[in-house]
């Protein structure tokens, strides 16, 4: 797939109509007043239309957790040490992070790629390695990223979308970790809706007010020094250029999966502030992936709003979560399933022998 170097570019896969036409059809016939289990509905009609049968289901999940450091944290944008992104691979393995307790509730498949930590762990049984280097660069210094790192990392997140498919799996979800990443995805969402810094970046692994502040004059320092990341080419290649400059291996990561899957004709569920950062940089690469991206959750980070407005994104879960590491749209995986659920389970008026309340004519 990836060895043409513009392959997300690509058409992506269309919904089909029919079986999504068929899905709101069938709403209409259960024992139940229209519209009665609101957004539920709405749900399972749309992932019919992207799984292409008018009964779809989500038993079988596959989550891809990407890590991986960036040299942005040497301008002291994090409350956590650089060292805790490599640290926390062995606890994704060992079944203690977050994402790994959730992705065992669910029965889901849990794939965890490492594309480059400071604090490299080596080999862990469990986690794949796709290394590109051992962090980004310092973009207060030069671009995030050579053009042959932006290509492994979209290749990356392509690859996990592969062996998801060949699990044969119905939904894809993508997580992240990385020291610094929510200065990374303020500084590129800042790019790429031309928002100001001090509207966009948060309190990230627990900075207080002072230290949100420094990271904004950081983030004001990057896009000062890539203005020019705009250039010549189109709207497609601009977002490239800022995706390469601005971002990081495991957002290009996430991108690159969403667009992936949005080719090959899997839906995805998009998680937090970060990831929804990455869908708006896939947006802007290939707009032909906004239907496959469903949006799992309303992070407490404060850019997100920003973010989620911009995708015009309707997210199923506010709960306060920003943690990341794809436990947000983990948690909103069994809303999916219950809607499914109901969607093919509940009886039609006819087969329960229920009047509908419609008057007869004589």
């Amino acid at each position: 797939m990836n060895d043409d170097a513009s392959w997300w570019r690509r058409a992506c896969a269309q919904p089909q109509n029919e079986a999504q036409t068929q899905a709101q059809a069938r709403q209409g016939q259960l024992t139940k007043p229209p519209g009665s289990l609101g957004r539920l509905e709405e749900v399972a009609i749309r992932l019919a239309g992207l799984q292409g049968t008018p009964t779809p289901a989500v038993d079988r999940v596959w989550i891809s957790v990407f890590a991986a450091d960036h040299g942005v944290a040497a301008e002291g944008v994090s409350a956590f040490p650089q060292a805790v992104t490599g640290e926390m691979l062995r606890n994704f393995a060992g079944g203690g992070a977050a994402i790994a307790v959730l992705a065992r509730a669910l029965g889901a498949h849990l794939d965890v790629v490492d594309l480059g930590t400071v604090n490299d762990p080596g080999p862990i049984q469990g986690v794949r390695r796709w290394l590109i280097a051992p962090c980004s660069a310092n973009f207060c210094e030069r671009a995030a990223m050579t053009p042959a790192q932006l290509q492994a990392a979209l290749a990356a997140g392509a690859d996990s979308v592969r062996r998801a498919r060949e699990h044969g799996a119905q939904l894809f979800v993508g997580g992240e970790m990385g020291i610094a990443n929510t200065t990374a995805a303020a500084a590129l969402a800042c790019a790429l809706l031309g928002r100001a810094p001090a509207e966009l970046a948060g309190a990230g692994t627990g900075l207080d007010a002072h230290g949100i502040a420094h990271k904004v004059a950081v983030i004001e320092r990057a896009l000062a020094l890539h203005a020019s990341a705009a250039g010549p080419g189109d709207a497609q290649a601009v977002a490239a250029e800022r995706l390469r400059r601005l971002g990081g291996f495991e957002i290009a990561a996430l991108t690159g999966a969403y667009l992936a899957a949005a080719q090959a004709g899997l839906a995805v569920l998009v998680d937090g502030f970060i990831a929804s950062v990455a869908a708006l940089a896939a947006r802007a690469l290939n707009p032909g992936c906004e239907p496959w991206l469903l949006y799992a959750h309303r992070s407490q980070e404060r850019g997100h709003a920003a973010v989620l407005d911009a995708l015009q994104a309707h997210p199923l879960l506010d709960l306060g979560m920003r943690l990341g590491e794809a436990s947000g749209a983990a948690v909103a995986v069994p809303l999916l399933r219950l809607s499914c659920a109901l969607h093919g389970g509940m009886a039609t008026f006819v087969q329960a022998g229920v009047s509908t309340g419609h008057a007869e004519r004589a």
